[in-house]
């Protein structure tokens, strides 16, 4: 895999990790996410 992608995925990643992990609880119940689930939600960007 090419290293520029490779960085690319990961700061999607971290950005993902990020974004989701500032919403309150109340706005992640709203989309039918819990804090549990934001690690692999963010991990799928990272394939």
């Amino acid at each position: 895999m090419n290293p520029i992608r490779i960085a690319r995925s990961w700061l999607s990643y971290r950005r993902t990790l990020s974004e989701l992990g500032s919403l309150s609880a109340q706005t992640l119940a709203d989309i039918g996410v819990n804090r549990y689930e934001i690690r692999n939600i963010a991990s799928r960007s990272f394939r």
